[in-house]
């Protein structure tokens, strides 16, 4: 396993400026996504705002193995695509009705700042609120669990109790939150469910320790945790085009409990004017 980064104040206030720019990004979003705009578009702005705060895209580029460079500065997913959408050749304008996920990472000064939000255009239907409203509460309710000389899998007991026990929704299989720092994605993955066999979640006795700067970001569907890809690509859609939803954090642990740097996207609204 790989070494887990502990920051001193210095590097953690470099990341809160970081994070700050994300923040800053998704005020951005908030104001111009609106039914006729393109994934283009909105890409093109993200990278924009990037520029504007002197920081750049930790994703654009992106690379991991046998996926061709990220083209995005953002993942854009919508509706059933609920990770690592992008602008592509073949898109279509957003329309009102359209659940958006944004995930924006911040390159400012050698530190990173990561964060996802999901927006509806347009009032939400009962169940897009639903849908909505259990990734923000699923989030504080993981965050909540966070103790310092806890464990990782405190987090995913917490977040997969309220969303598959009690909300009778599902979580996606696979993917979960991480390090963050000078790096993307540092030690330790942090699922957000259960390991269902010895060594599928290897890290989940890793305890937090102040000074850990991790992206916790529960995904969440109407229908299966399952997800599809097409080879070579970087989207990831539900596997039964089930509506899903994203929303991250960066999250300081503290001597005595957490800090949220993006705790600002909270205030931010979700459901956007048409």
């Amino acid at each position: 396993m790989r070494p887990v980064p502990i920051l001193n104040p210095k590097e953690i206030d470099q990341c809160r400026i970081s994070a700050d720019v994300v923040v800053k990004v998704h005020q951005m979003v908030v104001e111009r996504l609106r039914p006729g705009v393109t994934p283009t578009q909105l890409d093109r702005w993200i990278g924009e705002t990037l520029w504007e705060h002197k920081a750049k895209s930790c994703f654009l580029g992106y690379r991991v193995q046998r996926l061709p460079p990220f083209p995005g500065q953002a993942c854009i997913s919508r509706n059933d695509c609920v990770v690592h959408g992008h602008p592509t050749s073949r898109e279509l304008e957003f329309t009102q009705g359209d659940l958006v996920k944004v995930d924006v990472g911040a390159l400012k000064d050698g530190f990173i700042g990561d964060a996802a939000w999901t927006y509806h255009l347009g009032p939400a239907t009962e169940k897009d609120r639903s849908l909505m409203d259990a990734g923000i509460t699923s989030l504080r309710a993981g965050i909540a669990a966070i103790r310092p000389g806890g464990i990782l899998l405190d987090w995913a007991i917490a977040v997969q109790d309220l969303v598959e026990g009690q909300l009778g929704l599902h979580l996606v299989r696979g993917f979960g939150g991480h390090g963050v720092g000078r790096q993307l994605h540092e030690a330790p993955f942090i699922a957000n469910v259960r390991p269902n066999y010895p060594g599928e979640w290897t890290e989940c006795r890793v305890r937090w320790k102040p000074g850990m700067l991790v992206a916790l970001e529960p995904m969440i569907a109407t229908g299966t945790g399952q997800t599809i890809q097409e080879p070579r690509t970087w989207p990831i859609n539900i596997a039964d085009g089930s509506r899903s939803v994203h929303h991250e954090h960066d999250v300081l642990i503290t001597e005595t409990g957490t800090e949220i740097l993006t705790e600002a996207l909270e205030s931010l609204p979700d459901e956007l004017p048409v």
